[in-house]
């Protein structure tokens, strides 16, 4: 039997897999597919991602070294106003490799990683928990002490353990060109119904163009004005849904959710890399496998690592919606120098940032 089966092996079960075969626990983590494929978000992180991975890892992953935003009220050619540091704001990564190296890092650390593993049924027994996954179209159980579900915003390990949902759903679409852009500030636009628009300079990687708005409104034409205000034509074209609020719960009897099947998201900008990973460590820190009482800590050490951010988060996000005259108007008295981390909001009340802001 194994201490933890882990459902998902993107950046948070990777992560959580690492941690816990580190601390000597045996740990299964199971991919449905290829992975790192197929492509489900933007690889524009922070630069906290190297502290994540390998020392060696960053000469292979990195694209290009972000400054800083231009932010339109409009399309591309609209007036811009910008908010930049002097320093690196945050870094654009090959996220395909991204999640195949965090795999690696795991299977380094002892996990059992397993790709090809379709999971189709997890059920909570008395003292285990019993998963099921279909592999070539056989069926094969596995048993394990706990089971963590970092299986995306559509999780089947949530809707197995009868866990609730997130609160919102948005769909996101991306697509890449080969246009060769080192440069040194992404594009955001504020177009998108209650969210925006964004164009991405990867380097020798080409341009990624995006778009996120809520379910209902029709996402692939709203990105298709984008591209075409761009005069650009795409592949690679990826979609997929971005879950926004956490739970109510994220624990059961023998389980609990990591990443986007817990929505540890950014409200913001739906990434959730970061905060995924760092919900894992704090599941690595205080879960114990044979002892179900310590799921509780995990629920509220991550809830205490990160709910500041993600309901400053929320309040960020507000401002998408806000008619464009005020938009304008709070872009333009903002901008310039600022003092902030791009993965926490609490970040702008800052002392560094608030000096920037008056200067």
């Amino acid at each position: 039997m194994y201490d933890f089966v882990v459902v998902g092996v993107g950046p948070a079960g990777a992560r959580f897999a690492r941690r816990a075969a580190e601390a000597h626990y045996d740990v299964l983590a199971l991919e449905k597919g290829t992975i790192g494929e197929p492509l489900a978000c933007s690889g524009h992180v922070s630069t906290d991602i190297w502290e994540y991975v390998p020392s060696d890892a960053k000469e292979r992953l990195l694209q290009n070294r972000v400054y800083g935003a231009n932010f339109h009220v409009g399309g591309p050619d609209s007036p811009s106003d910008r908010f930049y540091k002097r320093e690196e704001i945050s870094n654009v990564i090959d996220r395909v490799a991204l999640d195949r190296t965090l795999a690696d890092a795991a299977r380094d650390a002892g996990a059992d990683v397993r790709e090809g593993h379709t999971v189709t049924k997890v059920e909570e027994k008395a003292g285990y928990v019993e998963v099921t996954a279909s592999v070539g179209g056989e069926e094969r159980t596995f048993e394990g002490r706990m089971v963590a579900g970092a299986d995306g915003p559509v999780s089947r390990v949530r809707k197995q353990l009868d866990l609730p949902e997130p609160t919102e759903k948005l769909h996101g679409v991306l697509a890449f060109t080969d246009e060769v852009d080192d440069g040194d500030y992404v594009d955001v636009h504020l177009t998108a119904p209650r969210f925006f628009a964004w164009r991405i300079p990867r380097g020798d990687a080409g341009v990624e163009y995006g778009l996120a708005a809520p379910p209902g409104h029709e996402v692939n034409e709203l990105f298709d004005r984008l591209t075409d205000a761009y005069g650009v034509e795409t592949d690679r074209f990826c979609s997929g849904a971005i879950p926004i609020g956490p739970p109510e719960r994220t624990t059961a009897k023998r389980g609990f959710l990591l990443g986007d099947a817990a929505a540890q998201t950014k409200p913001f900008t739906g990434g959730g890399i970061l905060y995924g990973m760092r919900a894992a460590d704090v599941a690595a820190d205080v879960i114990d496998p044979q002892d179900p009482n310590t799921l509780p800590r995990y629920e509220e050490g991550w809830r205490e690592e990160l709910s500041r951010e993600i309901r400053l988060g929320h309040w960020i996000r507000r401002a998408y919606s806000l008619p464009a005259p005020v938009q304008r108007v709070g872009l333009w008295a903002l901008s310039g120098e600022i003092g902030v981390h791009m993965d926490e909001p609490s970040s702008f009340f800052s002392r560094d940032n608030l000096r920037k802001l008056f200067s």
